[in-house]
C-alpha cells in the first residue's frame, strides 16, 4: 500500500513538473552564449501564465514598443520591478501574463516575458506572426540610451541566430499594427533606419472555413 502512494506521489510530481516546463519551452529561457545580460522570468518572479499558446516559427515580424508607464528603469532591481507591474496590469486586463515576447531596459538588459516560442498579445493581428519587444521607457521626444538601443538589435540578431526569427524579418513599430503613438516619435523615427524596417504592415491573409 506504501508502494503504491510512492508511487503515485512520483507520478504527480513528475506530472507536475513536465506541466510546468511545457509553460515556457526550455530554449526560451537559456540565457547561455547571450552577448549582454539577460534576466529569465524567474529571476523577476514572473507569476505563472494562464496563456501559453506556441508561435509560428521562423517568427516573419519584429514589432517594437515602447511604455508611458512604468518609466524608464536604469537598474536591475527597477526593470524588474517594471516586468512585474506591467505583468500584473497586463493579466488585469484578462490577457493571462505579460503582454510582451521581451523587454529591454536602460541599463541594457533583456528580460524575458513571453520569450521566443509563445504568442504575445501586443499588436492586434500582428501578435500571431511577431515578436514583440519593449523598450521600456517614454520614448515619444527622446531616444532610449544607446546599450538599450544595442541590446534590443543584439535580441533580434540572437532570436534569427537561433532559429526563431525569420532571416528576413520585417522591422515595424507598434503605431503599424494599431493605432497608437507607441514606440514614441523619437524611437520610431530611429529604427525607421534599422535593416528591415518596413513601411507597412500586412496582415496575414484570413483562413478561409469550409463548412
Amino acid at each position: 500500500m506504501c508502494t503504491l502512494k510512492v508511487i503515485f506521489v512520483c507520478c504527480i510530481l513528475i506530472m507536475y513538473g513536465i506541466n510546468i516546463a511545457n509553460s515556457f519551452p526550455s530554449s526560451s529561457i537559456d540565457r547561455k552564449d547571450y552577448p549582454f545580460p539577460f534576466y529569465s522570468r524567474a529571476d523577476w518572479n514572473a507569476d505563472p501564465s494562464t496563456d501559453v499558446r506556441p508561435l509560428i516559427t521562423l517568427t516573419p515580424y519584429v514589432v517594437i514598443h515602447h511604455t508611458y508607464e512604468p518609466p524608464a528603469c536604469n537598474d536591475t532591481a527597477q526593470c524588474e520591478a517594471a516586468m512585474k507591474s506591467m505583468q500584473d496590469y497586463h493579466k488585469s486586463l484578462d490577457w493571462g501574463d505579460i503582454g510582451y515576447n521581451f523587454c529591454v531596459g536602460s541599463e541594457g538588459g533583456a528580460y524575458e516575458g513571453r520569450g521566443w516560442e509563445v504568442v504575445g498579445i501586443h499588436a492586434g493581428k500582428a501578435n500571431s506572426i511577431s515578436i514583440g519587444i519593449c523598450l521600456i521607457g517614454d520614448w515619444r521626444e527622446q531616444l532610449p540610451p544607446v546599450q538599450q538601443l544595442e541590446t534590443t538589435k543584439a535580441l533580434i540578431e540572437e532570436g534569427v541566430k537561433r532559429g526563431f526569427i525569420s532571416s528576413d524579418y520585417k522591422l515595424i513599430g507598434h503605431r503599424q499594427a494599431l493605432p497608437t503613438e507607441c514606440p514614441g516619435t523619437a524611437l520610431f523615427n530611429h529604427i525607421s533606419t534599422w535593416d528591415h524596417f518596413v513601411p507597412q504592415f500586412e496582415p496575414p491573409p484570413l483562413k478561409k472555413t469550409h463548412k
